[in-house]
């Protein structure tokens, strides 16, 4: 008796085991056949479900009332504040020092809204398990991070559009009159959101924890100083600017000055031109990188779940 219970005990475990085991391969076997569909995604599929996603984006942006409101806030105060202090023409050129705080600020809607809000959302939603629920979907990445950029440009576009109008009615700030210059808003402003979300994305993996925030917060802090957010971009000093033309942020608000500002600015530039051509080609290459860092860094689940 004794034999048969020792030999009937190990018969269970082992069935327990390979019943265990069964269980661990289904389990396997769905993942991969998950990422597998998410691979064999087509560009049709991935553009269809990034549609979708556009359009949960941004009404789930506009149901949050407190992020709103701190979005269009901060952006306005900060132009008025710079406004009030800093004022006079800027030596050499036609144009005044707060019209020069407005194009800066207009490219400050798009690098906080885009890069370091975006970063707080994304790993936000990774801490509270959504993104891990949205794995489960058949969703691609690629379609997630469509919805992302939509919502970023649908907010920045509303922000510029507040901002010109604090611009001209307080800043002195004449909009152009002619087709060219708002076509080259239109590619500067589409470009430098697109950049700025990809980098957000990839870099809301450097947020472990609901209060690392701070991670992000200072070195786009800093990179706005040196980009000629907040100083006029001639006035710094020359290594200062030779570090703040390798990242996006310094074309940005180049690109808004070439836009809003006399053509006559222009020789107060480093290189005494818009550069448009290379404005684009950097501002390209650093979509590039973002999707790079995104593909390469982005991931559906949080660290602690396993």
């Amino acid at each position: 008796m004794s034999a048969m219970t020792t030999g009937q005990a190990v018969a269970e475990q082992a069935a327990g085991r390979t019943a265990g085991q069964s269980v661990e391969t289904a389990k396997a076997a769905e993942g991969t056949t998950e990422a597998m569909g998410r691979q064999r995604a087509t560009l049709s599929e991935i553009w269809r479900i990034g549609r979708i996603r556009m359009v949960i984006e941004v009404v789930q942006l506009r149901r949050n009332t407190g992020l709103l409101i701190y979005t269009f806030a901060v952006p306005v105060v900060m132009l008025l504040l710079f406004g009030s202090i800093f004022r006079g023409d800027i030596e050499g050129t036609s144009a005044t020092y707060q019209q020069v705080y407005v194009t800066g600020m207009t490219g400050m809607c798009v690098i906080n809204g885009a890069l370091q809000n975006l970063a707080y959302q994304v790993a936000a939603e990774r801490h509270t398990k959504a993104l891990k629920r949205l794995r489960t979907t058949p969703m691609p990445a690629a379609s997630y991070f469509l919805g992302k950029v939509a919502s970023v440009l649908a907010a920045t576009v509303a922000q510029v559009a507040v901002m010109l109008l604090v611009g001209v009615t307080v800043m002195g700030l004449k909009l152009p009159t002619s087709v060219g210059p708002w076509l080259t808003f239109t590619w500067v402003l589409l470009l430098g959101c697109t950049a700025c979300s990809l980098l957000g994305i990839g870099m809301s993996g450097l947020i472990r924890s609901e209060n690392g925030s701070a991670i992000v917060w200072l070195p786009v802090m800093v990179l706005q100083f040196i980009s000629g957010v907040f100083i006029v971009f001639s006035q710094l000093p020359k290594p200062v600017q030779q570090v703040g033309a390798v990242f996006p942020i310094k074309w940005l608000c180049q690109g808004m000055r070439s836009v809003f500002l006399p053509d006559s600015f222009k020789y107060s530039e480093p290189a005494q031109s818009w550069e448009h051509g290379r404005l684009a080609l950097v501002l390209a290459a650093w979509c590039v990188v973002g999707l790079m860092l995104c593909l390469k860094t982005f991931t559906w689940r949080g660290r602690d779940d396993g």
